[in-house]
């Protein structure tokens, strides 16, 4: 008895159709991963204290190594220029608060007596031992008993008026910054204040102007990274512990 066989054309019909329909849905498949990775962008590094030691660098004004005696410095490297802040530079400081009879609340103080230079090398890169200084005794905000507050008994700015950041390292910038071309990257570095020096990493975006260089930055820090109490001062019933910094800088050039 014969066997009738299947025309050949409906066999390759039917055999073509799944590697065919498997080879479509592979590139299909592959087709979304390569969108989705081009679509995807590169994440920003977490700003805020990291946890590491501090940066043992070996600049004039700060040669103490806070994390050991044997503690290997950085060496500084000379600049090829030199920018420097100008009055229109400010620091502040943002608080998460409840108060009383209002409920949440932000905080914001604020000050204009920051001084600093930021330097950079022959390359155009940020060298490490720029800095910048900020006196705490002259932050004010929209109530003048948090602000005498602050600087009695929580920052107690008679003993440490000053927060100091000392650059150590750049992440995030590869070539130098572009004529009136805004550049986001971040500085890591020492943070001084009340007593306590900690690594942070600022998340900044900075532009160069001719001779005027502008760039925005901030990092935060919870209050116990620097041994600070919650402060508890008229009809403040509490404070968030984590506390963002900003700073707004221009400087100009120097050298």
């Amino acid at each position: 008895m014969r066997t009738r066989s299947a025309p050949l054309h409906r066999l390759v019909r039917w055999t073509a159709g799944p590697a065919l329909l498997m080879a479509l849905m592979l590139g299909l498949a592959a087709n979304i991963a390569i969108a989705q990775d081009q679509s995807t962008p590169e994440s920003t590094p977490e700003a805020g204290v990291l946890d590491q030691n501090p940066v043992y660098i070996a600049c004039d004004e700060n040669v103490t190594a806070t994390d050991g005696s044997d503690a290997t410095p950085i060496p500084a490297t000379s600049p090829a220029t030199t920018w420097t802040l100008t009055a229109d530079s400010a620091a502040r400081y943002k608080a998460q608060e409840e108060l009383a009879n209002k409920g949440a609340n932000e905080a914001v103080g604020q000050t204009n007596s920051i001084v600093g230079q930021i330097y950079f090398d022959d390359q155009g890169m940020p060298l490490a031992c720029s800095r910048w200084d900020v006196d705490l005794r002259t932050l004010t905000s929209d109530e003048s008993r948090r602000d005498n507050y602050l600087r009695g008994n929580t920052l107690q700015t008679d003993t440490y008026p000053v927060a100091t950041f000392v650059l150590t390292s750049v992440e995030g910038l590869d070539q130098p910054l572009q004529d009136s071309q805004e550049t986001s990257f971040s500085l890591v570095g020492n943070l001084t204040m009340h007593g306590v020096t900690k690594l942070v990493r600022w998340n900044v975006t900075a532009k160069l102007d001719g001779d005027t260089l502008t760039g925005t930055g901030s990092t935060s820090f919870d209050m116990e990274d620097y041994n600070i109490e919650e402060p508890h001062v008229g009809p403040v019933l509490s404070v968030d512990h984590h506390i963002t910094l900003e700073v707004d800088i221009v400087a100009t050039k120097s050298a």
